[in-house]
Parts: C-alpha cells; sequence; structure tokens
C-alpha cells in the first residue's frame, strides 16, 4: 500500500483551494471578454474587479494599485525595468535578472547589511532598491521599512517582492514604506500563472506588455478571467489565514526540536533571527541535497532544495553562500515549508526517511 503523501514544499507552491477551484470553474460559462461594453463583458469585467478588491484587502490597500500580472517574475519585471537596480544578494533569481552585478551583502542570518547599502546608495544613487521581505529559502525577514527609507533618501523606489508572505504575516503596504510590491497566487493557495503588482499612489510605469490598453495600459492582453478568480478567492481566505499562522510555527518547531535532539551535525540556518513560521533551511553536512530529496520523494516526502536549473540538477543555493556558507554546505541544503494542510504525521513521515540517512552520514 502507497503511504500516503507529506507535502511539506508550500514555499514552492500550496496546494489549490477549493475555494479558488470552485471561482475558477465558475469563469468557464463566461463568454465575455473583460473589455467589452456588452452585458457579457460587464460580468467578465465584474469578477475581475471583484478580485482586485480581494487582494487590495490583503495588502491594505486601494484596488486601484493593483495590476494583474502572468505571476511575480513579470511584476517584479515591471517594478524593475527602469533601473538600475541595487538588490540584496539573497533576492529570488527573478529580481537579480535586473539587478547590477554588485550586490548588498547579509550577515550569518541572510539580514541586508543596511550600512552597506547606505553606502552604495550614497556613492551609487540607483533608480530601484529591491529587498524582498522574507526569503523564500530561509524564510527570514527582511528590514524593508528602514531600506525604504534609505532608499527615499537618495530619491530611490524601493521594490519588495512579498511572494512567500501572505497568508504568513501581516502584510501592509503602506507601513513596509515600499514603492512597487510583487504576489503571486499560487504561493498561498490560487492557482499558479497569475501574480500583482501593487503600487504606491500616483506611481506610473512603462508597460513591459505593449498593444493593449489593459489594467490601466500597465500590462495589454486580455486578462485571464480564471486566474484572476481564483487569485482573489484566495485573496480573500488568505485574510483569515494568520489564525493558523501559530498551529503552523508550532509544527516548525517540532521538526527542528527534532533535529536538533537526533542530529546534532545539522544546522537549520537563519534560527535566531526573525523569520517565517513555516520555513526551515537544513544542512546536513556530507550528505547531498539531491540524496536527500531522492530519499525523501521515495517515501512520498515532498520538500525542495536551495535552486534548480534548468538541467534538473541541484546547484549550490546563491543564498546560502551569501550568508557564508561553503559551496558544498550549500549543496546539502534542503527546505520543508509548512502550510494550512501540514500535521505532526508529515514530521513523523520526513524523519521516517530522512534519519537514517542522516544517521548514515554521521556513522
Amino acid at each position: 500500500m502507497t503511504a500516503p503523501v507529506a507535502y511539506l514544499d508550500y514555499n514552492a507552491s500550496a496546494p489549490l483551494l477549493p475555494e479558488a477551484a470552485a471561482a475558477m470553474t465558475a469563469t468557464f460559462a463566461l463568454a465575455g471578454n473583460p473589455s467589452s461594453v456588452h452585458r457579457a463583458g460587464r460580468a467578465a469585467r465584474a469578477v475581475i474587479e471583484d478580485a482586485r478588491e480581494a487582494v487590495a484587502a490583503l495588502v491594505k490597500v486601494t484596488p486601484a494599485q493593483v495590476v494583474f500580472t502572468s505571476g511575480a517574475t513579470e511584476a517584479n519585471g515591471l517594478a524593475l525595468a527602469a533601473g538600475p537596480v541595487t538588490a540584496a544578494a539573497v533576492e529570488h533569481p527573478s529580481v537579480l535578472a535586473w539587478a547590477e552585478a554588485a550586490t548588498i551583502p547579509v550577515d550569518a542570518d541572510g539580514i541586508v547589511d543596511l550600512p552597506a547599502l547606505e553606502n552604495r546608495l550614497r556613492e551609487f544613487p540607483p533608480a530601484v532598491v529591491a529587498l524582498m521581505l522574507a526569503n523564500n529559502e530561509t524564510g527570514v525577514l527582511q528590514p524593508v521599512t528602514d531600506a525604504a527609507g534609505l532608499a527615499h533618501g537618495v530619491g530611490a523606489r524601493l521594490h519588495c517582492d512579498a511572494v512567500q508572505g501572505p497568508g504568513r504575516v501581516l502584510v501592509n503596504f503602506q507601513a513596509l514604506g515600499a514603492d512597487t510590491m510583487s504576489l503571486s497566487a499560487h504561493k498561498f493557495g490560487g492557482p499558479k500563472g497569475v501574480g500583482a503588482l501593487i503600487l504606491r499612489p500616483g506611481l506610473e510605469l512603462s508597460a513591459l506588455v505593449k498593444g493593449g490598453g489593459q489594467e490601466r495600459r500597465r500590462r495589454a492582453g486580455t486578462e485571464n478571467l480564471a486566474g484572476i478568480a481564483g487569485f482573489g478567492a484566495a485573496a480573500k481566505i488568505a485574510v483569515t489565514a494568520l489564525d493558523n499562522a501559530h498551529r503552523i510555527a508550532a509544527l516548525r518547531d517540532v521538526l527542528e526540536a527534532r533535529i536538533a535532539d537526533q542530529v546534532p551535525q545539522a544546522r537549520v540556518l537563519g534560527q535566531g533571527v526573525a523569520r517565517l513560521g513555516n520555513t526551515s533551511c537544513i544542512v546536513l553536512p556530507g550528505v547531498p541535497a539531491e540524496t536527500q530529496l531522492m530519499r525523501l520523494d521515495l517515501a512520498n516526502v515532498q520538500v525542495s532544495a536551495g535552486s534548480a536549473c534548468s538541467s534538473g540538477k541541484i546547484a549550490a543555493s546563491h543564498v546560502l553562500t551569501a550568508m557564508g556558507a561553503s559551496e558544498a554546505d550549500a549543496k546539502c541544503a534542503i527546505r520543508v515549508s509548512f502550510g494550512p494542510g501540514s500535521t505532526v504525521a508529515d514530521i513523523d513521515a520526513f524523519f521516517s526517511a530522512w534519519l537514517p540517512l542522516a544517521l548514515t552520514a554521521a556513522a
């Protein structure tokens, strides 16, 4: 009999919520183009605007500040294309692709070095500073508000990749002080292939995708009606998901306590600083992440490693090397990320598969 799946990879993608699936399915009966003025078009437009209101409420902005995109990668590009861009060394590749080669260093916990950022801004003021809300690999939270103050002091904008935040921590766009912020629906139970860029009031950006007037001329092309509907449904649920955050953090703490007790040679990165309550980045020296992932996957336990290249091989994580980890250790790191469906049984399944591997490596 096949063991039940222990899905512990919520930072990569959360399972689609039933409410999101239902909202998407309901759009299949809508024939109208959201830009058409007839009744069918207005019905489709109403779905989009309802979702826009839900996403706006999730991050405490007005609906007019929400621009729907194909995902966070496009949203990041829309925010950063005006460059030059100064970014922290631990940013997601979709941000680093737009950044100047010399990134801002982080400390051993992965927190951006604010004095180094201040010095860089003084010497080479960019158009945009990019600093994520929470790291996708370690869960470590960044001092976005402080960085925004530094950026604004030299006339630069602050862009925040907040993809990992909704449903896990309170995300208040205005309180962060950011000028732009990216979101992705599938990280908190919405569908893949849809995201949003949040803009501060009055900010104008040139569209990356041109040729139409959609999204107030910020993103051309007929809107992904089903995806946006699912995004809105997931956003409505994410507003209340923080009620479950303490339970999820307790599961994460159980996992890490068991690791400390039974596998003392393993290290949890960022453990001593503020981070997402659902994320553990575990380095098991001497055991490649590929080996760990294969052993776990054979036992129906699904986790991630640092970063995967197009060949499917596991590369050394740029996040961990930026934190001072050796390349060897960076290739031995896995990420366990919990979500609303996670249970103690998932932790038991993880240990049943992972502990023998860890003990063998320590022998």
